[in-house]
């Protein structure tokens, strides 16, 4: 019982998130999206601590 408000609530809000038109403040977007990292360069040679998590096992 009580799984029909529950739904008709989900589709709701389903309904609004799907028909809506947020504000996209493409200014902002712009600035972000020309934004150059420090050393200028593509962030190829950043190092992450992601890559040695796996080096005890290939050992």
């Amino acid at each position: 019982m009580g799984r029909g408000r529950a739904k008709a609530k989900q589709t709701k809000v389903a309904r609004e998130l799907k028909y809506s038109t947020p504000h996209t403040d493409f200014e902002a977007l712009q600035r972000e999206l020309s934004n150059q990292s420090p050393a200028g360069g593509n962030g190829e040679d950043r190092v992450d601590e992601d890559d040695f998590e796996d080096d005890d096992y290939r050992r």
